[in-house]
């Protein structure tokens, strides 16, 4: 197992620990098209990387705006997620968690507890990739480091809960290969999949960080999983984009969000208590409305439909999109993705049944690419 850390990220040190390995010096990226037959024809997402998306002036105005719009509604969800974890494992907490979406929030969290309790909990980023399962090098580190920690595991959202379903799976199997404990709970900002254990809000809200990739994720790629480059003992890669560091605003992100926590320690505390005593089993309701579209649109893979705002957002950052369904009525809370489905001349159609305020369908290799 590796102890070699790199030091990769744009955050300060003290808000993450990136438990992964630096392939800045390797070219792994394929434009969006060849990597979009590469995944369809059997090659898995994990072993390349998306072309950074550049986003235009108008792309950026519209991510301050939503920031400014957003900031208390993200604030009081981290904040709640905060409460709910600090309330369950106290000074035990290490927060993990899993990159690349869940890094922002597992930072808001981690100041959150910092500002509130005055406690600096550990927090770090590892990799988890559907299909292959998590980062096991990542969780013996962890666990050798903080012997009596609680691993809190952190996502940004869900949407058809495939990272919690691969989540569970890979806790499973490395509890009963290595004879631990670990728990598989997830806690995220929103649910609208209603998936997650712990979460902030069901509502399918756009999330500003889920706008833009390394440059509001400290700089650092999607987590790679290929053998060329990442040998059994070492942790899972990602790049660290350097050359970005003028167009980087992870740290301005976070600080416009924790400006937000003295205002909202006790709306989050309120909030925390009141999710807790309604919580429920996950049932799992995104589910329906994925087959619904499954069947109506004639896919064959579930993993061509990408439900919620965070994962449209992703398919028209770095997947080929074939079109973009929208609520009726959502329009102005998703002007980001109009303008996102405009700029790559993706059609947008009204779509009522489903759980989800909008909904990415990629373009199925049969249907020419």
């Amino acid at each position: 197992m590796t102890e070699i850390i790199d030091r990769i990220g744009s955050y300060p040190k003290e808000d993450v620990t990136f438990l992964l390995k630096d392939l800045s010096a390797v070219s792994i990226e394929k434009s969006t098209e060849e990597r979009e037959r590469s995944i369809q024809s059997g090659t898995h997402y994990s072993e390349m990387l998306p072309i950074e998306y550049k986003p235009t002036d108008e792309y950026m105005k519209l991510f301050y705006a939503s920031l400014d719009d957003s900031k208390q509604k993200v604030a009081l969800a981290a904040g709640a997620v905060a409460e709910q974890l600090f309330a369950k494992h106290g000074n035990d907490t290490v927060l993990c968690s899993l990159a690349r979406a869940g890094t922002p929030i597992g930072v808001l969290i981690k100041r959150y507890i910092k500002m509130k309790y005055h406690i600096s909990v550990p927090h770090y980023s590892i990799s988890i990739i559907r299909d292959r399962g998590i980062d096991e090098n990542a969780l013996q580190y962890m666990l050798k480091h903080h012997p009596d920690g609680k691993i809190a595991f952190i996502d940004g959202w869900t949407g058809k809960g495939a990272i919690t379903k691969e989540l569970n799976r890979s806790i499973q199997q490395f509890n009963q290969r290595w004879n631990t404990r670990l728990s598989s709970e997830i806690a995220v900002l929103a649910d609208p999949g209603d998936c997650a254990d712990i979460y902030g809000t069901k509502e399918d809200f756009l999330i500003p960080s889920a706008c833009l990739n390394s440059t509001v994720s400290g700089l650092v790629s999607r987590t790679v999983l290929n053998e060329k480059w990442i040998g059994p003992d070492d942790f899972h890669g990602a790049k660290y984009y350097r050359e970005l560091s003028e167009e980087d605003v992870s740290v301005f992100y976070i600080e416009t969000i924790a400006e937000q926590f003295p205002s909202i320690f006790k709306e989050a505390e309120r909030l925390a208590i009141g999710l807790q005593r309604a919580r429920m089993k996950p049932d799992w309701s995104g589910l329906v409305s994925i087959e619904t579209i499954r069947e109506q649109f004639g896919i064959n893979n579930t993993n061509l439909i990408k439900p919620g705002v965070g994962e449209t957002t992703r398919v028209l950052l770095r997947r080929v999109p074939w079109k973009i369904l929208i609520q009726p009525g959502a329009e102005e809370t998703l002007k980001h993705i109009l303008l996102l489905a405009k700029d790559r001349g993706v059609p947008v159609e009204e779509y009522e049944n489903m759980s989800y305020s909008c909904c990415g369908l990629i373009r199925p290799a049969e249907k020419s690419l």
